[in-house]
């Protein structure tokens, strides 16, 4: 009768151990099944690295599928030379005084002869004297479809400043990104100008004198510091960090992140660097950033068929090749994401 008992309970325990192997699967599998994800996102991570080499100098890259938060980065924590990405920070800080009543959108702004500053954009080659006035959003449009320098400087001074703008990324909760000079400022330090007159002075006439006098080796070596002046720099990680933000809603009113959205959607320059490779029609938000050795994109990737959206910022610095190399490698690094996220947009966990 024991020995009868005994092989009951056996039994029965035998029936227990199967049911629960059944319900959850062998511990193995699951151990597999977590191994091959993570080995999935290394070999991106390594396929990433590969391609960085076509663009020379360092490249840093963060990109977050943003459905799922599965993530992948190469020197994400480094520091990498905004260029005019920091226009994204700048905008953001923008609207948020707006989503504050402190500005309107429609408020209407004066452009003088000072503020028509130096670099990509289209307000100094057709007003060089001054003398029109255009709304902040017209201002906010030029800023970011064609990457306009003087608009920058003028809605720089309309969000509070540099230093309001890096206060409003702590208060975000992002550390990597660090707003401190104006663009004028900003490529006056990367030439190496030391001899600029007073602001109010300021003028293309003035920046072209002052850029013309500084001598070849004194630009080269000025821009050697500027790679390693954390001024105006953001982390990979930061900079994606932001775009996600962006894309939730969560740091704007909605009709303000709309808009911010949309002005990035329609972004004119760079079409060769997170775009360049991409199917036809993939959408992008995105702004792209180039002084020197530094060539940047930086936006949110729709990928097709529902499989999600992807906050990716890719930065090169201190790269000594053609831009259009630099272009390749930001292209083909997006496109090895694009179509990673794409065919494996769910964790396999």
């Amino acid at each position: 009768m024991m020995k009868t008992r005994t092989k009951i309970r056996r039994f029965q325990i035998f029936l227990l151990i199967s049911s629960l192997l059944a319900i959850s699967g062998p511990a193995s599998a699951q151990t597999s099944s977590r191994t091959k994800s993570d080995a999935a996102l290394q070999r991106l991570e390594r396929e990433i690295a590969r391609l960085a080499k076509v663009g020379g100098g360092v490249v840093g890259v963060t990109a977050i599928h943003l459905e799922t938060g599965r993530r992948v980065s190469l020197n994400g924590s480094d520091r990498f030379p905004m260029a005019s990405t920091f226009k994204v920070p700048i905008a953001v800080q923008l609207l948020t005084r707006v989503d504050a009543g402190e500005v309107k959108l429609d408020q209407m702004i004066e452009i003088k002869q000072n503020d028509l500053h130096p670099g990509s954009g289209t307000l100094s080659e057709l007003f060089n004297k001054g003398g029109l006035a255009l709304s902040v959003r017209n201002l906010m449009e030029l800023m970011l479809l064609i990457s306009d320098n003087s608009a920058t400087d003028v809605l720089l001074k309309v969000a509070g400043g540099a230093d309001a703008v890096t206060s409003r990324m702590r208060q975000l909760g992002i550390e990597g990104i660090n707003v401190n000079r104006s663009t004028a400022l900003l490529i006056a330090d990367w030439i190496g100008a030391t001899n600029l007159p007073p602001e109010d002075k300021w003028s293309p006439t003035a920046f072209d004198t002052a850029f013309e006098m500084v001598k070849p080796e004194e630009q080269k070596a000025a821009a050697k510091r500027f790679d390693l002046d954390a001024r105006d720099t953001s982390t990979p990680d930061g900079m994606a960090a932001l775009l996600e933000r962006i894309y939730r809603k969560d740091l704007l009113k909605e009709k303000s992140a709309d808009l911010l959205l949309d002005i990035m959607k329609r972004c004119q320059t760079g079409q060769a660097r997170l775009k360049g490779l991409l199917p036809a029609g993939t959408e992008v938000a995105h702004k792209t950033g180039t002084i020197g050795g530094s060539t940047n994109d930086v936006g949110i990737m729709t990928l097709p068929d529902n499989a999600g959206h992807v906050a990716l910022a890719v930065f090169v610095k201190s790269s000594e090749k053609e831009i259009s190399a630099r272009e390749r490698a930001i292209a083909e690094i997006a496109r090895a994401i694009h179509d990673f996220f794409l065919f494996q947009p769910q964790s396999t966990l």
